[in-house]
């Protein structure tokens, strides 16, 4: 089945978001991994409510809220509830740090090499529903 243009668009952005988190790493910018690996969640999310519904993907950042309302969340496991969980303070944290230093600290790259893990896969299971 071919997916729509509005389908194809988010998830386009995803996977560019997900490079961009990647090339973070790689620069050592680990607090925008973690925003960067909350946008590639949020804009899948957003594709899959597009494919679902049939609308327009909701204008919201929280991850919760976009994966309930397109009927994923009762599907995750508990890890895949526990990343959302940790991703979802990084969209606001990252943008404007309230405490660089302490989220600096706790986005190490051992702990972005997990999220950027941990992100794929939950992105990757997201995929394979479409």
């Amino acid at each position: 089945m071919a997916l729509s243009s509005n389908v194809n668009y988010w998830i386009e952005m995803a996977e560019y978001d997900f490079e961009t988190a990647k090339a973070m790493l790689k620069s050592k910018r680990y607090l925008y991994v973690g925003f960067m690996c909350h946008q590639t969640i949020e804009k899948i999310l957003k594709a899959y409510h597009v494919f679902i519904k049939n609308e327009a993907a909701q204008y919201t950042h929280n991850l919760m809220k976009l994966a309930g309302n397109s009927d994923l969340y009762a599907e995750f496991s508990e890890e895949q509830k526990n990343l959302l969980d940790l991703l979802e303070p990084l969209n606001i944290e990252a943008r404007y740090p309230t405490n660089k230093e302490k989220l600096s600290k706790a986005l190490t790259e051992k702990r972005c090499n997990e999220l950027l893990r941990n992100t794929e896969d939950l992105f990757q299971w997201i995929k394979k529903k479409f």
